[in-house]
């Protein structure tokens, strides 16, 4: 039988069996005018993917199609197919000029440009032996191409071991892309005596490979692995490799263990050239009910400081069951902690720590129930403090314990009306910390807090009336100035917020808006109280921001209350676009009214009474703009302009052009007069925008294509000192099948020290990174950094079908 009559009776053969599966559900629609609706025969449903992967049952019924120019066999027997000869099953295609199957075995040999198709994996060689069953036989001098990662290479020879396991011989591996017609030489590759290619645990492992880059050897194992995808696996972690002014050169061999699927931990023992070796590690855990980790260091004999050095911190996040402790509704427990060994481990381990305040590092244990309106917390919260001989700072009070209990509705009837917000917290708090760093005695403080609101809103305008009554009691270790150990203060608060809303549609530009204007006033009253006696435990004045100066207390905490008696006004204006409601530009404007001097205020560095009250009546001038006219631009200005002195007491302005991925320049200008005055720049751009042709899009993975240059860095300069505090700044280069990282980083410490480092890595797509870890010091200081490799959807076998 001939191909053309082979493929005439099987297109015959296929046409019949639609025919009958179709014509029962199309027979009564057709006998009319053809607009009536099928009657129902086979349901058909609409699927936008192919079926990936058959049920057992149907793949072991899967049909084995053999097509070519010449077939000749028996039925049962063996089949010889020659010119363009084919065998296709579900997940197998096999192409030769010559191919014969024995049916009996399922065994099949081809030759001459043979290429196997198996799940999207392809194979190209001249001779091909294998059991199209079982998966089992081998190919000569094949070339590969991998479906998952886009893994490529070349061998003298492939055993197939199933459906699932491969060995190449002599083999040669990389994810760069082969060029048609020409001997392949990628910029990196493997080289190895044996590579095996598991699917399961989807793992490569080379034996007595070595890794090769741009020709030259760089890294040679008698053993190790590499990720065939992202999976997670246990092994040899890629190393690392710093170069810092501190700890000299930074050797790390990092080991990762994936125990369970919801438990693995990482060792990252790091030689230092400068100092010893640190020996560290982290431990992951996630569950329904809770999830944390731990994670230590420790540096035996630390030749800076001739210690032993070490730092642990720990977070664990945990819902309990209630019933089990025979209470309704929702309970929980948190855990922060985190412990070093000496003042100085936050400048000699600067990213040791996760810690916003390096030198503050805190350790909070709390248990707390909700249910309903009801809220009940119990807690101790103390702080590690690390000390500076050229800068000190007061620690704060370590709170142990500090229990809370607040009960809070929305819905209350008072005086006949509905929907009033009544809140009703109380608190007890033990405070401790070193009478001679704070100069206060210790003590303990309970407290009450009622509060009642109201707020009507309406089309145009709103209302909202808070009366606040705060209680408090002292008990003292030690007896005050006036010779007393308690003390009580209760303190009363009105406010009346309230605000108006006009609209109208405008035009600016070009552009059509519905433009608003939107008045504000906010008055409030706290009568005096003399506070001056007793200790501040964890009160510090609010900043002066659009957010404070519309509160009753210019002061956090609850150990001052400011005798704020005043009037803000203040008012807003937008413009949105009419058809998506986006916000383009805003302009704010405040300032606030005082009717008598606030006589109320913190305590001086040395925790006694100190300072003046505040007489001016017109506080300083609030104005902050905001404008996004594109996408591409955004702009933010805020002011703080001092009436009195008539200058401006604090100025913000920044910028940021972000008009496509992987291209952001950001600026920005701050002082504080008086205290500092910065410039900083930050931004991540393709060089190739400058000398060459501007990439428009990405690709699918990231990046803007292969042969792209990227700048990238941020650069914070300090006017006042005439110097740069912080410095990061680098190239990436993205080949494609790698990319190439080299970044100075430069972090101030403090006032006389900082941190340098220099950092190289190259990322071999698919396979591993070699060098230090830029990365996250990219994402933590160049705003609105993004990777130049992203994780994408699972590719599919239908991608390589033919």
């Amino acid at each position: 039988m001939t191909a053309p009559v082979a493929r005439a009776v099987h297109g015959l053969l296929t046409l019949i069996a639609l025919g009958a599966l179709v014509a029962p559900g199309w027979a009564q629609a057709q006998s009319g005018d053809g607009d009536e609706v099928p009657a129902p025969g086979v349901s058909l449903k609409a699927s936008r993917a192919l079926q990936e992967n058959l049920p057992e049952d149907a793949l072991q019924q899967a049909p084995t199609f053999v097509s070519g120019d010449r077939i000749e066999g028996q039925t049962g027997g063996v089949v010889t197919v020659e010119g363009a000869a084919e065998l296709r099953r579900h997940d197998t295609v096999i192409r030769a000029d010559r191919l014969q199957l024995d049916q009996r075995t399922n065994e099949a040999q081809a030759r001459g440009q043979v290429l196997i198709n198996r799940n999207g994996d392809r194979f190209e060689g001249p001779e091909l032996q294998l059991n199209v069953e079982t998966f089992q036989g081998h190919f000569e001098k094949p070339s590969f191409t991998l479906l998952k990662n886009e893994g490529k290479g070349d061998a003298s020879r492939v055993d197939f071991q199933g459906e699932d396991k491969a060995v190449a011989h002599d083999a040669r591996y990389s994810t760069c892309p082969r060029t048609p017609g020409a001997d392949w030489m990628p910029d990196w590759l493997v080289r190895a005596t044996r590579i095996e290619f598991d699917n399961v645990a989807e793992v490569g492992t080379a034996t007595g490979g070595v890794l090769e880059f741009k020709g030259v050897p760089i890294l040679g194992a008698p053993y190790f692995t590499f990720p065939l995808t992202d999976t997670r696996k246990s092994g040899l972690l890629p190393p690392t490799l710093n170069i810092d002014n501190i700890s000299g050169l930074e050797f790390t061999l990092p080991y990762y263990l994936n125990i369970a699927p919801h438990l693995d931990a990482t060792l990252y023992p790091t030689f230092m050239s400068k100092r010893g070796v640190d020996l560290g590690g982290e431990l992951r855990y996630l569950q329904p009910d809770y999830a944390g980790q731990v994670r230590g260091a420790f540096m035996p004999s630390d030749q800076l400081r001739d210690a032993d050095r070490w730092g642990y911190t720990l977070q664990h996040d945990q819902r309990l069951s209630a019933s089990r402790l025979g209470l309704d509704g929702n309970v929980g427990l948190r855990l922060n902690l985190n412990r070093v060994s000496d003042d100085d481990y936050w400048r000699d381990f600067p990213r040791a720590t996760s810690s916003l305040t390096t030198r503050l590092l805190a350790s909070d244990a709390v248990l707390s129930w909700a249910r309903g309106p009801w809220a009940v917390s119990a807690g101790t919260y103390s702080w590690q403090t690390l000390q500076d001989i050229d800068a000190p700072i007061i620690p704060p009070y370590d709170r142990l314990p500090s229990l809370a209990l607040r009960y809070s509705r929305d819905d209350a009837r008072i005086a006949g009306l509905n929907d009033w917000n009544w809140t009703l917290q109380s608190e007890y708090t033990r405070f401790e910390s070193d009478p001679l760093l704070t100069r206060q005695t210790n003590g303990s403080r309970s407290l009450a807090v009622a509060e009642l609101s109201r707020r009507w809103l309406a089309p145009g305008w709103f209302v909202k009336p808070r009366a606040q009554l705060h209680a408090t009691r002292y008990n003292f270790d030690n007896p005050l100035a006036n010779g007393a150990r308690s003390a009580t203060r209760v303190v009363p608060t009105v406010s009346l917020d309230s605000g108006l809303i006009f609209e109208r549609e405008a035009s600016y530009l070009g552009r059509n808006f519905v433009q608003t204007l939107e008045p504000r006033a906010f008055f409030t009253w706290t009568p005096f109280r003399d506070q001056s006696l007793l200790p501040n435990y964890d009160s510090a004045a609010n900043d002066f921001n659009f957010a404070s100066i519309f509160s009753e207390n210019v002061f956090g905490g609850n150990d001052r209350i400011s005798d704020t008696r005043a009037l803000t006004v203040g008012a807003s204006s937008r413009l949105l676009d009419p058809g998506t409601g986006a916000e383009v530009v805003r302009v704010g404007l405040a300032q606030r009214y005082l009717f008598r001097d606030q006589n109320v205020f913190l305590p001086n560095a040395t925790g006694l009474p100190g300072g003046d009250p505040v007489a001016e009546r017109l506080s300083d001038i609030l104005l902050a703009t905001r404008v996004q006219w594109s996408p591409r631009w955004s702009v933010d200005t805020n002011f703080q302009w001092s009436p009195g002195s008539r200058e401006s007491v604090r100025t913000t302005l920044g910028g940021r052009y972000t008009p496509g991925k992987y291209r952001v320049f950001s600026a920005a200008y701050r002082l504080q007069r008086g205290s500092s005055e910065q410039y900083d720049f930050g931004w991540q751009w393709p060089l190739n925008d400058l000398w060459g042709e501007p990439a428009r899009t990405g690709v699918p993975g990231g990046g803007l294509g292969a042969g792209q240059w990227y700048s990238v860095g941020r650069i914070n300069y300090s006017v006042p000192d005439k110097k740069v505090v912080d410095l990061v700044a680098g190239f990436e280069y993205d080949a494609g099948c790698w990319l190439g990282r080299i970044v100075l980083e430069r972090l101030q410490r403090s006032g006389a020290s900082a941190n340098q480092r220099i950092l190289f890595q190259l990322e071999f797509t698919g396979f591993s990174r070699i060098g230090s870890n830029p990365l996250r010091t990219l994402k933590d200081n160049v705003p609105r950094y993004q990777y130049l490799r992203e994780e994408i959807n699972p590719p599919s076998r239908f991608q390589q079908y033919d």
